[in-house]
């Protein structure tokens, strides 16, 4: 992964200007990608096209790094799709921690949600990028066609591709954070602590618990569906030796992932998992996405809190 670019130090204008715009670069281009490690890349990438770039010629530098991070995120898609396809197990997105004040609204928190990451990664490229643009962002359908160097009737295609696409597959219930916190705290204290009831009671029946080791860790390979075994799954947490840790050894804690309350897993010099929720609308946990491949826990490990908008 290549490094970021420095601070600048001095006044340089070219530079504070790319300054300006790097937090919607990187929210931009993590959404697309669903990765902070390639989001990152793309950053720098972009850092590099711009300073290389005739900036005389650039009347409006928003919509220009626009463009150039909408491309660079689209062809990095394109190179790691072959990655994706042969991935072992079910492929979540790379977890991110997030201050409170991240994404300001249900519907931006949401934005950044596991869930609605995961959906977006059924996407082309092209149907990615615009409904990030249109649906996230409010870029207007001229704008975006400038971006993604497109037609702006073919942009119009591709976001009601894309907005269909996303309302067939997302829930259009969306909790508020209060109840968000306090699902998560019951589900929290009912699995570190064997409570096999408690958990019957804050899952839906239907509840769907997907497990993302990459190969390089034991999980499950294809989701663990219904309400009795999904909690047998959790009630058994305390009690069983995790990648190699004792339960003894095993630290966790609630903080806020993704624009929303989640739990992160800790052993003696590593993180173990991360787990973020999505909840039906009786306020239960319909979904959980367990992430436990350590290459796509490094943004967690490092504890940076990414603010994203």
């Amino acid at each position: 992964m290549t490094q970021r670019q420095p601070q600048p130090h001095q006044a340089d204008p070219d530079q504070l200007v790319f300054q300006q715009y790097r937090t919607l670069l990187f929210s931009v281009a993590y959404r697309i990608l669903g990765s902070a490690a390639d989001a990152e890349d793309v950053v720098q990438d972009a850092w590099l096209k711009w300073s290389a770039s005739d900036r005389s010629q650039v009347a409006d530098p928003k919509a220009y790094l626009a463009r150039i991070i909408s491309n660079l995120a689209m062809e990095r898609i394109r190179s790691t799709r072959h990655q994706r396809e042969t991935y072992v197990g079910p492929w979540l997105p790379e977890p991110i921690l997030t201050g409170p004040d991240t994404a300001e609204g249900a519907a931006a928190a949401d934005s950044v949600s596991m869930a609605l990451l995961v959906v977006l990664e059924t996407l082309s490229p092209l149907e990615r990028a615009v409904f990030v643009l249109k649906e996230v962002f409010a870029f207007s359908y001229g704008e975006i066609a400038e971006a993604v160097e497109r037609s702006e009737p073919a942009v119009r295609q591709a976001a009601h591709r894309a907005r269909e696409h996303v309302q067939a597959r997302r829930p259009r219930f969306t909790a508020d954070r209060a109840s968000q916190r306090d699902v998560t705290e019951r589900f929290f204290a009912a699995a570190t602590g064997g409570d096999i009831n408690t958990l019957m009671e804050v899952l839906s029946p239907d509840v769907t618990l997907w497990t993302d080791g990459g190969g390089k860790v034991r999980q499950a390979l294809k989701p663990v569906i219904g309400l009795e075994t999904v909690a047998r799954w959790f009630a058994a947490l305390g009690t069983t030796t995790y990648q190699g840790v004792e339960p003894g050894q095993m630290r966790a804690e609630i903080t806020s992932i993704n624009g929303g309350p989640g739990v992160v897993f800790r052993g003696p010099d590593r993180v173990i998992a991360t787990m973020t929720f999505d909840l039906d609308p009786e306020g239960r946990i319909a979904a959980i996405h367990n992430v436990a491949n350590p290459d796509k826990l490094l943004a967690v490990a490092d504890g940076a809190r990414h603010q994203l908008i």
